[in-house]
């Protein structure tokens, strides 16, 4: 069975004509969340269809099935984690289709047990009356429709609402094609929810924690912030004054023969990587291999990672080889990688083999950041949100100025802060007077 296009590996093992298929994991990643099976139990599946989709820290997609058969068994359920080597279905295969897959498989000989001594017949109890027993209704509502067998197919965003709405899914009564549920279903769910009367009166100001499991993304994201714990950092703040970078993006935009809407982020980007070339330890990581005797590996390409606030959680895809690329290059990308991230459609490839990191919290609303370093990088940019200020011009009189907060974090085993300063100082110059940048293009 394929389980992940491309860079995902596969085992199968066939028992006379089931296959049971788990899964195996690309380096870094060690386990995944299914969001939906497009198959239930006793489906017919053709080969090359979609199983289900998955989501892990790096990406969304879909795991087809390599084999045309039954499926058997579902050992996992949606939103349930599937950590690598574990069983993800069973299915039952034409004796003989698969031959190169497994030899055949060795009969079993089972060992002849002497029958045991009879003893006197037992007088069976006598059956006890048992009460049906129905779960408490939820804030007093009840969802008495029948379940259908596809219940548990919605997509990413409708799952979204139901976790908003805490609406378990098997309670909606789905209206889609195989009885998919939809964002109407449950929109009629929560409308007849709130309009049930409450039987259990709850005290005012009251509130039921209850235990959400982390997701990929954020499973992730806690693992490298915690290992980021054990790299001493240092911050380094400065301010820039972009009036002239602001004007050249007006002057791209208003151009009426090819308007060009290039953020304030592209420039930045590019400068980092100009001056990445003077000061390339930046661009380095550290490897522990032997703790005893660690070293550095110079990295020669600039793959500049861009934080973004997706639909499910930080992401930092990253743009590859900055240095080769063009400021419109550089914007094209980042608005391709946005998009995908929207679409939950960004690949592994997207996001792996970073070297530095710029987030730009200026699109949210902060003005100063104190940005982490991301394990096997050296640093990170933090940029804040731009404000106009007055300011002194070189002949000495007051001008309106667009000031924008520069925040590095550097990882202190490796970096100094004079270093650090340098390289803070280079992007400033570049960002500062633009036009340096084409004096420093190849």
């Amino acid at each position: 069975m394929t389980v992940f296009p491309q860079s995902f590996g596969h085992d199968t093992y066939i028992y006379p004509s089931l296959s049971i298929v788990y899964i195996t994991f690309p380096t870094g990643i060690t386990e995944v969340q299914i969001i939906q099976w497009y198959v239930e139990e006793g489906a017919y599946i053709e080969e090359w269809k979609p199983l289900c989709q998955y989501q892990s820290d790096k990406a969304v997609d879909d795991i087809t099935s390599r084999y045309e058969g039954v499926v058997k068994k579902l050992h996992f359920q949606a939103d349930d984690t599937v950590p690598t080597g574990k069983a993800l279905c069973d299915i039952e295969v034409e004796n003989g289709k698969y031959p190169d897959d497994n030899p055949p498989p060795v009969p079993k000989t089972e060992p002849i047990e002497p029958a045991p001594a009879r003893s006197p017949p037992l007088e069976a109890p006598s059956p006890q009356p048992t009460q049906a027993t129905t779960p408490a209704p939820v804030n007093g509502f009840t969802n008495n429709k029948p379940r259908s067998p596809h219940a548990t197919l919605a997509t990413p965003a409708v799952r979204g609402m139901l976790k908003i709405h805490n609406v378990n899914i098997e309670d909606v009564q789905g209206t889609g094609k195989d009885g998919r549920v939809l964002k109407e279903d449950v929109q009629r769910f929560i409308a007849e929810r709130d309009q049930a009367p409450s039987t259990q009166p709850t005290a005012p100001g009251m509130q039921e924690e209850t235990a959400v499991k982390l997701t990929p993304i954020q499973s992730q994201m806690f693992k490298n912030m915690t290992n980021s714990l054990s790299i001493p950092q240092f911050l380094y703040a400065d301010e820039l004054n972009v009036n002239n970078v602001m004007a050249i993006r007006k002057k791209l935009a208003n151009d009426p023969k090819d308007p060009q809407k290039i953020s304030l982020l592209s420039f930045v980007i590019k400068a980092m990587s100009l001056a990445l070339n003077d000061y390339p330890l930046l661009n380095a990581k550290i490897d522990t291999t032997d703790p005893a005797k660690p070293q550095l590996i110079m990295r020669a390409k600039h793959n500049i990672g861009v934080a973004m606030d997706t639909p499910q959680g930080l992401l930092v895809p990253n743009i590859k080889d900055v240095a080769d690329r063009s400021i419109l290059d550089i914007a094209a990308e980042i608005l391709r990688l946005n998009a995908l991230a929207k679409e939950r459609k960004l690949t592994p490839a997207d996001l792996s083999g970073g070297t530095i990191t710029a987030s730009n919290i200026g699109n949210i609303g902060g003005t100063y950041v104190a940005p982490v370093v991301i394990p096997n990088e050296m640093a990170i940019l933090g940029i804040g949100k731009s404000r106009t200020v007055p300011i002194f011009d070189d002949a000495g009189q007051v001008t309106k100025g667009e000031l924008v907060n520069f925040s590095w974090s550097a990882d202190h085993r490796v970096v100094d802060g004079a270093t650090m300063a340098r390289m803070a100082n280079r992007v400033r110059e570049l960002v500062e007077s633009p036009e340096q940048m084409l004096l420093n293009l190849r």
